[in-house]
């Protein structure tokens, strides 16, 4: 007791240290913090609320800006059995009940599966991983693109036009297909006693499918699969609006580069 009484009362929070050490205020100070640019004894530290003593060594980088600190916005690769976004109870109910142990997909977002050779020119932070929301909701069963930001204007874009934006789909089936059954997933078929718009669906290979469409209802391609004799094994999403998976392996992620656009 005495010593933790003692080390509580011998530090003080880095970012407190910080804003005494260059006379800013705190909230300047945990900017520098979070953007990276702080080491103690030469380790960087992102957290401003680290304990620092008197005797350690805070510097910050000569090259640190707060003009860095834009927000992200980052495109996971999901696997199955990992919820993402809203609606996802619906969803997984149209695929069968949920498994115990399901885990948001948001847990996969560290440093430690990001992407090898992300062609983003950014700098990973602990900061890119808080505060994100996605707009992008996949059902559990399924794999592929999922965002997360936390850029406000990429978020209101996307909860205003997530049923505009088309959105590709690799579809692996089994079964036998029905005569003309290509033609029907085209155009022709019903969901929820409504009539489909016509959508692209294609061969890919023997055994999957490609799916372009635009407002995808949870439960929506098994059902149309499922009117044409063909049963869903398998669904990941590659594209929404004009932004790909890309090579993002599967259970890691890359930044959104400034030039793409949904």
């Amino acid at each position: 007791m005495t010593d933790t009484h003692h080390t509580t009362h011998t530090t003080v929070r880095l970012a407190k240290r910080l804003a005494e050490q260059l006379q800013c205020s705190r909230s300047t100070a945990e900017q520098y913090i979070e953007g990276g640019w702080v080491t103690v004894d030469g380790k960087t530290i992102e957290v401003p609320g680290a304990r620092v003593s008197p005797k350690q060594s805070i510097v910050v980088e000569k090259e640190a800006s707060l003009f860095d600190l834009v927000p992200v916005t980052l495109l996971l690769h999901k696997p199955p059995g990992f919820e993402a976004g809203l609606g996802m109870e619906a969803a997984s109910a149209a695929h069968g009940s949920r498994s115990q142990g399901e885990r948001p997909a948001q847990t996969l977002l560290n440093i430690a599966s990001h992407m090898a050779g992300d062609a983003a020119d950014t700098r990973v932070l602990l900061r890119h991983f808080k505060d994100l929301e996605c707009f992008t909701p996949l059902p559990t069963p399924a794999s592929g693109l999922v965002v997360f930001t936390q850029d406000k204007r990429i978020a209101r874009k996307l909860a205003e036009d997530i049923e505009s934006l088309e959105q590709e789909c690799i579809v692996e089936v089994a079964g036998q297909i029905i005569d003309h059954g290509l033609k029907r997933l085209c155009h022709g078929l019903s969901f929820n006693g409504r009539p489909l718009p016509p959508i692209k669906v294609s061969w890919q290979s023997e055994t999957k499918l490609r799916f372009a469409l635009q407002g995808i209802r949870p439960g929506q391609i098994p059902a149309m699969c499922e009117a044409v004799g063909l049963r869903v094994m398998a669904i990941k999403r590659i594209r929404i609006g004009r932004v790909p998976l890309a090579k993002v392996p599967e259970g890691q992620w890359r930044y959104l580069q400034a030039w793409e656009k949904f």
